[in-house]
């Protein structure tokens, strides 16, 4: 079982690790390096960069929640079960439909909005309904990812308490 724990316990630190090393270190690095080289469309093109990061980060974060469904169920069938199963299996589903619905459902609408427009959604007119409902879609799947990382925490936590 130690292994289990262990297997899941790495599955949990690449996704969790992931989203803390996008948001905080690879978004910001992107914009402020095409900023500073002042290059044509950066903000476009630091836009596009990231959304291709996240994309392929999606398909690792899917094989992360994989291998926790899989880990949780061989513990719960060979036992020891681990403690609060149920509540756990819940966390991951959480987890996993609020990556999976940031990841295609409002991603594929920013992609579908940003396919309206020629220019990066920040040079546009503060009022644009277009740079407004970007706003508001940026947020939300800013959001939606808080809760994969408020979820791997306590799954952490519990891995680790066990």
């Amino acid at each position: 079982m130690l292994f289990l724990r262990y297997v899941a316990l790495l599955a949990l630190v690449v996704w969790i690790g992931g989203l803390i090393a996008l948001g905080a270190i690879v978004a910001p690095a992107a914009f402020d390096v095409m900023a500073a080289r002042q290059v044509a469309d950066g903000r476009l093109l630091a836009g596009a960069l990231f959304g291709e990061v996240l994309r392929r980060f999606f398909f690792l974060s899917s094989g992360a929640a994989v291998v926790l469904f899989l880990t949780l169920i061989v513990r719960r069938i060979l036992g020891p079960r681990p403690r609060h199963a149920g509540l756990r299996t819940g966390i991951l589903v959480l987890m996993t439909a609020a990556s999976l619905y940031a990841s295609v459902v409002v991603t594929g609408r920013i992609a579908a909005l940003q396919a309206t427009m020629t220019v990066a959604p920040s040079s546009l007119p503060a009022a644009d309904p277009r740079r407004v409902e970007f706003g508001r879609l940026h947020g939300i799947a800013s959001a939606l990812q808080l809760i994969p990382l408020v979820g791997g925490l306590a799954l952490m936590f519990w891995e680790l308490k066990e």
